[in-house]
């Protein structure tokens, strides 16, 4: 066994990512990195070091014009191996376009969108992603770029909703790369990534090479130990929100939550701050949108203790003073 494959699954046992009898949805595109995945995947699989089912899942977005060569590529691949493969064809600029919305944007969505799709079709699950070591740094450099806080920092995690597993999240992109050398295989290769348009790639390819070469060449993995660290950390946090928010919830349901006023008031302003996060994410499914200022104006809301006051951080929720509470209310359903 090489050693990059010792790794994947020293990575699948420490984070519990693949269980007995598993139904695993790979997402390939047909590059390096889920090339890599893929094909560790299926030789755990034959060699019986993990009993579980594979299907590939390929998304064309017809941006290149090299786009149904990958798909040709995964295809012939999941051939070769009597590997189940099921692509989606979409025109992303297209869609990018007639949504007004960005094209990376649009494209994660699809994709996910159709992960999704199969997910219940085939009644998996777990679903594959080929992020990797070097992914999760450029995502907290981003993170940290953007501003983002401390949640940002956690990176890419392991496993996320129980459902998406990134077995390969610990290895180096090199060592992916030497992988496919090994093995005979030839990814295919977008030439999109070497483009500096996006965020994402002007980390990649200017902003981390000139770390490494200039100030710290061990850049990658030390972003990772900060990932580490930062998710240790909020895991940490989100029991204390947790057990905090059972004390002072008084309804929760599809449709609002509420909370005493009075002892919202008495819990340390981080806690508070957070709490709001964490109430607007159950509600909404992710707090997507609401920024620092907008959890700002609602602390000193509250703080002020007026009733029948409201605000709207977004188009889709409305945290609404009365009675002592705190209603936090999806679109106009007032109390």
């Amino acid at each position: 066994m090489l050693e990059i494959e010792k790794q994947v699954l020293n990575t699948i046992n420490k984070y519990n990512l693949i269980e007995e009898n598993d139904k695993i949805i790979v997402a390939v595109s047909g590059g390096p990195d889920s090339m890599c995945l893929l094909d560790i995947l299926y030789n755990f699989k034959i060699n019986n070091i993990k009993k579980y089912e594979l299907y590939v899942a390929h998304v064309n977005h017809c941006i290149r014009k090299k786009a149904i060569d990958d798909e040709e590529y995964v295809k012939k691949y999941c051939e070769d191996k009597n590997l189940p493969c099921y692509i989606k064809r979409i025109d992303v600029n297209k869609l990018a376009s007639d949504n007004k919305k960005g094209l990376e944007e649009t494209g994660r969505k699809v994709r996910y969108t159709f992960f999704e799709e199969l997910y219940n079709k085939l009644s998996a699950n777990k679903i594959a992603i080929a992020h990797n070591n070097n992914d999760n740094a450029e995502t907290v450099l981003m993170n940290i770029i953007r501003g983002t806080g401390i949640v940002g920092l956690n990176g890419i995690v392991p496993i996320r909703d129980n459902k998406y597993i990134r077995p390969i999240i610990e290895c180096d992109r090199t060592k992916i790369e030497e992988y496919c050398k090994i093995n005979n295989i030839i990814p295919r290769i977008d030439e999109t990534n070497k483009v500096n348009d996006y965020t994402r790639n002007k980390i990649r390819n200017i902003c981390i090479p000139y770390i490494k070469e200039e100030l710290n060449s061990n850049i990658i993995n030390n972003l990772k130990r900060l990932s580490d660290i930062a998710r240790e950390e909020n895991e940490y946090i989100n029991k204390i929100i947790y057990e905090n928010y059972n004390k002072i919830k008084i309804e929760e349901n599809d449709k609002n939550i509420v909370v005493d006023l009075k002892e919202f008031n008495k819990l340390d302003i981080f806690i508070r701050k957070k709490m709001i996060f964490y109430i607007i994410g159950l509600l909404l499914g992710s707090p997507t949108g609401i920024s620092k200022i907008h959890i700002d104006d609602i602390i000193k809301m509250c703080e002020k203790n007026i009733g029948n006051k409201y605000l709207t951080p977004n188009k889709s929720v409305k945290i609404l003073l009365k009675n002592k509470k705190i209603f936090f209310l999806i679109n106009t359903n007032l109390p």
